[in-house]
């Protein structure tokens, strides 16, 4: 069974309809709601940011902050839910990210913060998916991306095993 939005895209997305989707899960699942979301355009997220996470053990024990790459792989996310719901045969799709460009950190994350994740769909082509995302923390920009996934379909990896 698989999970599309297909009606104008004015449902919201919890956790257990991102869980359909995404095959990430605890502790690498990074995305917690959706909000919004338009077919081939843009989708709007949120993660919690809680003091819980395993990464802040580490990360640094006397100042918790959360990882850059993980902000970056939120997005990365994200991007992957707008993905599923702009291809025709998303359950035939298997999606890796391949490219991280022009990554930019502009203010640390740390616990008790929300992050809104804003990933704008740019290009599809056959092979590979170009978007651009932005995270926020109270409407001030603390990351931002260029992602590009790319697309390995089903039928073609069992013809070449």
């Amino acid at each position: 069974m698989s999970l599309k939005l297909r009606q104008r895209n004015k449902e919201l997305l919890d956790i257990e309809k991102i869980l359909k989707i995404l095959p990430h899960r605890y502790p690498f699942l990074l995305v917690d709601r959706v909000l919004r979301l338009e077919e081939r355009k843009s989708l709007v997220a949120l993660k919690n940011v809680t003091y819980n996470e395993p990464f802040f053990q580490g990360h640094f024990p006397r100042l918790k902050v959360m990882p850059g790459v993980l902000i970056i792989e939120s997005l990365a996310q994200a991007g992957g839910i707008l993905l599923y719901n702009s291809l025709p045969e998303p359950e035939k799709v298997l999606v890796f990210l391949s490219a991280v460009n022009n990554a930019k950190f502009r203010k640390p994350v740390v616990p008790g913060d929300q992050l809104r994740l804003e990933v704008e769909f740019l290009r599809l082509k056959k092979r590979f998916c170009h978007m651009e995302g932005k995270a926020c923390v109270d409407g001030e920009v603390v990351a931002e991306a260029e992602i590009l996934a790319s697309l390995m379909y089903l039928e073609e990896r069992n013809e070449q095993e």
